[in-house]
């Protein structure tokens, strides 16, 4: 008899309970290594569980719905397919890929008993609401058989649109290779859920008239669009953010002409280290400096509790295609400008190819939010809970400024503070700014 290979839920960081949201394997599949088995999803990320050895999958162990940890078994395998060594004993499942948009890391077999086709690259998946019953294992149904809800044939491309315009796969057919769901099938399922579209729940606040119920339809032609999965999981928390903080906004404006000069001249001096400080470097290292004056802009609220933080992590709003993301530059404080910028290009550049983990968006003290580059003069952006404070920098502007004697071009820069009143007053929020735009004014005071 073939030997059996346990796969394993491989080290997947300092959390556990990981929701399961598909199962992309079955019974009877013959998988090769590095195909992914499952998928997790961890607040704003989603992680692909490859197979670490080729083989029969004899066994599943896991379902969508489902929770699982590290350690925990997904699979057993048996034998090896096209040569490759299932391994020796092999538990684990190596590390956890983040998810992945390459239409080529798809499983390339077969869901039926038959042969596999030469260009067949699918595997047959349950893919139920979670908190559907697990699916038993059963025989192996002949291609032809009819497809049952919780079947489904798609890859991790399709799967992952799927998800972001918030379409079912159960309830889309396949036009690819013996019913398998394609990318084309899901833009599909869009536009006909936009010719019909069914009446949202609407939502309630307690005390306040219930939301208005409209049939826009009845007043022209329209298109419904599914959220973003990101939007989904984010949209109820900023409403909590805002309806449970009292918000203030801060207005002020930071002349950085020098500041401006000054990063230009360091991106001239080192433009062979592939670093390049950008203005958002720039602001977390100043934002550090200010929050180790004005400590209570770096704290939290629990309860009665103001809990002040000794650590100063900066996040950072990132505009992705998936939505927005807030990656955390950890102990700015004690970092140095390039280090900062450094971390910043690699955070920006892992939020927008999709690759960013769970741990890189959390701890974070303070954010800031910069529109800069797109334009706007202010803004008042949302308290990021449990934080009390967030820096909102809009498109920086030359002005003529008053000297005491007469008007200079100025390069000035629109700061907007947003703070929970519950901890800081209006005083502090004015001195902080104050201060900032101080140490803007000036890059050399930024390492005071």
């Amino acid at each position: 008899m073939a030997e059996v290979t346990e796969v394993r839920v491989p080290d997947i960081g300092d959390y556990s309970d990981v929701p399961v949201i598909e199962v992309l394997v079955a019974p009877g599949d013959d998988i090769s290594s590095e195909d992914p088995l499952i998928v997790l999803e961890s607040d704003k990320a989603t992680m692909e569980v490859p197979s670490p050895a080729s083989g029969h999958v004899e066994h599943v162990a896991v379902a969508p719905g489902e929770t699982v940890s590290q350690g925990d078994l997904i699979l057993t395998l048996s034998g090896a397919d096209g040569g490759e060594s299932t391994g020796e004993g092999d538990t684990s499942a190596g590390e956890v890929d983040e998810e992945s948009t390459d239409e080529g890391s798809e499983p390339h077999a077969d869901a039926g008993p038959e042969e596999p086709e030469p260009e067949a690259s699918s595997s047959e998946a349950a893919d139920a609401e979670s908190g559907a019953p697990p699916v038993a294992d059963a025989p192996e149904p002949a291609a032809s058989a009819p497809r049952g809800d919780s079947e489904v044939y798609a890859g991790p491309g399709a799967r992952k649109l799927a998800r972001e315009k918030g379409i079912e796969l159960s309830t889309v057919s396949g036009s690819g290779h013996k019913g398998r769901i394609l990318r084309e099938d899901i833009e599909a399922a869009v536009k006909a859920a936009g010719a019909a579209p069914a009446p949202a729940e609407a939502p309630s606040v307690a005390g306040l008239p219930a939301w208005p119920s409209v049939d826009f339809s009845s007043f022209g032609e329209v298109e419904a669009t599914p959220l973003s999965r990101i939007k989904r999981i984010s949209g109820p928390v900023l409403a909590r953010n805002w309806v449970a903080i009292p918000h203030v906004t801060q207005f002020d404006e930071a002349d950085i002409t020098d500041l401006e000069a000054f990063r230009k001249a360091v991106n001239a001096e080192h433009a062979d280290s592939g670093v390049k400080v950008t203005m958002v470097s720039l602001l977390i290292k100043a934002c550090a400096n200010a929050l180790r004056q004005f400590p209570e802009f770096n704290s939290s609220l629990d309860g009665d509790q103001l809990i002040l933080k000794r650590y100063v992590n900066v996040g950072f709003a990132a505009d992705t295609d998936a939505g927005l993301m807030v990656p955390v530059v950890r102990d700015a404080d004690r970092k140095g400008l390039l280090e900062i910028s450094r971390d910043l290009a690699e955070l920006s550049g892992a939020a927008r190819d999709g690759t960013i983990k769970r741990e890189q968006m959390q701890g974070g003290t303070f954010t800031i939010s910069s529109l800069g580059g797109i334009g706007g003069t202010a803004f008042t952006p949302i308290v990021n809970a449990p934080e009390v404070a967030i820096l909102g920098v809009s498109r920086s502007s030359m002005a003529p400024v008053w000297n005491g004697e007469t008007f200079h071009p100025r390069l000035m820069l629109p700061l907007s503070l947003s703070y929970d009143h519950r901890v800081i007053d209006g005083a502090d929020a004015a001195r902080f700014t104050t201060y900032l735009s101080w140490v803007l004014a000036d890059a050399g005071r930024m390492v005071l």
